[in-house]
């Protein structure tokens, strides 16, 4: 009689799959990727054991195809932690499942993994090949020393004798080489700063345990050698280390410093910049890495050896997906260090207010750098360019182009950051006021005028730039306002002498970003003009302007969240400026230079600002003292996407501890022509609502017709 399983499948559905296990395909481990019929298709899904209470008749059940014994079966505690985001998400736990894998795995084509190193075997660490077999004796007698790559073998031409012991059982092929006997030792690191030392002192017994250290250091001030040290002391243990950064753009120089560092370790990378056969390849090796360096994805990455988990940047709105499973990585990664027993260190200069708070009550420990790590090297004087009094030319002021005249004099370099790329974001008729409109968002098309094309930002949407105003028929249209191609266009003209360099996504690919710290370093770029991809991570010694343009917009946004971040990016900003020797200076220009946010800006001061927008959350009854749950609906019509979430806040169940607001477009209310309207919900209680939304979720399948597609965002970011 054939016995049963359960399967977690890649479907919107919240449950579960019963299949008969075939006597040819034997027993199935709790994990395992195995393909299955499902409707008229077949389907890779994930065992999960076998059911408790089959509702299905056994001879009903259709029979699991096969087990994909070319990919590793999913280690419980991976199970373990889907489930933990399953049931806080309220997300399908098969789809959940399956984005964990990278793409190429999801696939049930079989995948034959790169084996590039030939490495000894237990046998071959006694057995010896014939007397007559000189070579694969020497091989043999290599491959005891160390491993020896495929690439170097082919070269000696000896793949013939590494064929043969393979064949014997004395070598094998592996992704990457085992680890040595003795750990190679680490190279030198700096002399700690007393900030530093006192940290490490706090940090080193947390060890071996779980806890979440916020490290709250001012740009510059070492908090990556922290986490390199806390890494160092992790290696020795023999367990491995989980380091989070949001951006892919830092992977490269991060993994780059880290390899310099730590000699002779395995290191793994993981990040959507890569090849689908690359990044299978890194999480297949992940496993048997010591480190693994990776944007928010990673936070799932299979490491049975697991010892610590960083969370770089912490504060960063990249750690949040905004489709699909909206899950916070950096959340997940705390309760993934909690659910292994060990330690979750987020750092950064500008903490969010979540975990600020958390910190302020006693939940995480608060360690704080001050001071800058090189001696030298002091904050930034930040200065305010009003614009009410002086006008603008270009985007540009007369003290703004002066500071950089005179930064290119002392032959020093500058950042002038301005977030918004192409070249204008809009295109503009003067004669009867038409502004170029997205046709299927409620956005305005983006000029990008080097590659002649207006582009939507939001739904991808692009068309040729029409040669006269499509309402009027003026064909002298006008750019609107600045983006970084016009603020590059502007620069090379008012000084033709500065050899200039624009970083952002229309020019930025991963790889590149290790020849532009060698040309920013080489002294070969003289200005930076550039994105928030600019805005960290980055240490130019000999940078020691910022010029920061164009950032009112925050200041009268209806986010709630919109001045924190705001604040975060000046600050982040600001600190690219004056890291070495030579004193920093950042011009900001504004309209609003008596806010309250630029006061606690030019005194360095983010303990301060918080505690002031913590003060207003509490009064305000906003996160982090509320918990929010945000219910999305999508629609061809907003009558139909509003008429669902008025139908399902009648079907909300009734608790006095959780407020249903009513059902509202989204500020953005139009996307790849889907009309998009929202409802939220809150509670002071995290645990009401949570059972809230447990009990409320299953209600919104009951909805007919089916007039909207609709999602739940749990801690939502973006309304």
């Amino acid at each position: 009689m054939s016995s049963l399983i359960q399967v977690a499948l890649d479907t919107p559905l919240h449950r579960l799959f019963d299949y008969r296990l075939p006597d040819d395909v034997g027993a199935v481990q709790a994990g395992s990727l195995i393909e299955v019929p499902f409707g008229r298709t077949r389907q890779v899904g994930v065992a999960l054991g076998p059911p408790a209470d089959s509702t299905i008749q056994t001879d009903k059940l259709r029979d699991v195809i096969r087990v994909l014994d070319d990919r590793p079966a999913l280690s419980a505690d991976i199970l373990r932690l889907a489930q933990f985001c399953a049931d806080y998400y309220h997300y399908p736990l098969g789809a959940i499942l399956l984005a964990t894998l990278p793409p190429r795995l999801r696939n049930a084509t079989p995948f034959v993994a790169e084996t590039p190193w030939l490495v000894l075997t237990e046998a071959g660490r006694v057995a010896e090949p014939p007397a007559r077999a000189k070579a694969q004796r020497a091989l043999l007698d290599a491959l005891r020393a160390a491993p020896q790559s495929r690439d170097t073998l082919r070269a000696q031409k000896q793949g013939r004798h590494a064929a043969a012991l393979v064949a014997a059982g004395r070598a094998a092929w592996s992704r990457v080489p085992p680890q040595a006997a003795e750990a190679p030792p680490t190279a030198g690191s700096p002399l700690a700063t007393s900030e530093q030392q006192a940290a490490l002192e706090s940090l080193m017994p947390m060890l071996g345990q779980f806890g979440v250290q916020l490290i709250h250091g001012v740009t510059g001030s070492g908090k990556t050698e922290l986490y390199l040290r806390l890494i160092d002391a992790v290696l020795a243990r023999g367990l491995q280390a989980l380091v989070l950064i949001p951006e892919i753009a830092l992977t490269p120089q991060l993994e780059q410093h880290f390899r310099r560092r730590f000699p002779g370790r395995r290191f793994a990378t993981l990040h959507s910049g890569l090849a689908e056969k690359d990044r299978a390849e890194n999480w297949l090796a992940a496993p048997d890495c010591d480190v693994l360096l990776g944007t928010r994805l990673s936070v799932f990455a299979p490491l049975p050896r697991l010892g610590l988990i960083v969370v770089d940047e912490e504060h960063d709105a990249s750690f949040k997906q905004q489709d699909s499973l909206r899950y916070s990585a950096r959340d997940v990664a705390i309760a993934r260090g909690k659910q292994r027993g060990v330690p979750v260190v987020l750092g950064s200069a500008t903490p969010s207010l979540e975990s600020y708070a958390q910190a302020l009550s006693g939940r995480y420990q608060l360690i704080e750098l001050k001071q800058r790590a090189i001696s030298q090297a002091q904050l930034p004087a930040i200065e305010l360019v009003d614009l009410k009094h002086i006008p603008v030319d270009n985007g540009l002021t007369r003290p703004a182009l002066q500071a950089l005249t005179e930064t290119l004099a002392r032959g020093e370099q500058s950042l002038v950051f301005l977030n918004r790329r192409g070249y204008a974001p809009a295109l503009y008729c003067p004669s009867c006021a038409w502004v170029s409109p997205c046709p299927r968002c409620s956005a305005r098309l983006v000029l990008h005028r080097t590659s002649h094309r207006l582009k939507c930002h939001h739904c991808g949407f692009e068309t040729r730039i029409p040669p006269e105003c499509p309402n009027c028929g003026n064909p002298d249209l006008k750019a609107l306002g600045q983006g970084t191609q016009r603020l590059e266009e502007t620069l090379t003209a008012l000084l033709p002498a500065a050899r200039i360099r624009r970083i952002d996504r229309d020019t930025m690919r991963p790889r590149a970003w290790a020849e532009l710290g060698e040309a920013v370093h080489g002294g070969e770029i003289d200005i930076l003009v550039g994105t928030q991809m600019l805005a960290k991570g980055h240490d130019f010694p000999n940078m020691t302007l910022a010029l920061i343009l164009d950032t009112d917009g925050a200041l009268y946004s209806p986010d709630f969240r919109a001045t924190e971040r705001l604040f975060a990016q000046l600050m982040q900003v600001a600190g690219r400026a004056g890291r070495a020797d030579k004193p920093g200076r950042v011009l900001i220009q504004t309209a609003f230079p008596d806010h309250p946010l630029f006061r606690y800006l030019q005194r360095h001061d983010y303990a301060g600002y918080a505690r002031e927008l913590l003060a207003e959350r509490r009064q305000l009854d906003l996160p982090p003292f509320t918990r929010q749950v945000l219910l999305r609906a999508e629609a061809t019509t907003m009558d139909a996407a509003l008429a669902f979430l008025k139908h399902a806040a009648q079907l909300a169940p009734d608790d006095a501890n959780v407020s249903v607001f009513g059902a509202t477009p989204a500020p953005m209310a139009r996307v790849a022509n889907l009309e998009r309207a929202q409802l939220l919900i809150q509670s002071a209680q995290r645990q009401a609502l949570q059972a809230f939304v447990r009990d409320w979720r299953p209600q919104l399948d009951t909805i007919k017709p089916r007039i909207a597609r609709w999602s739940l965002d749990v801690d939502p970011l973006v309304f």
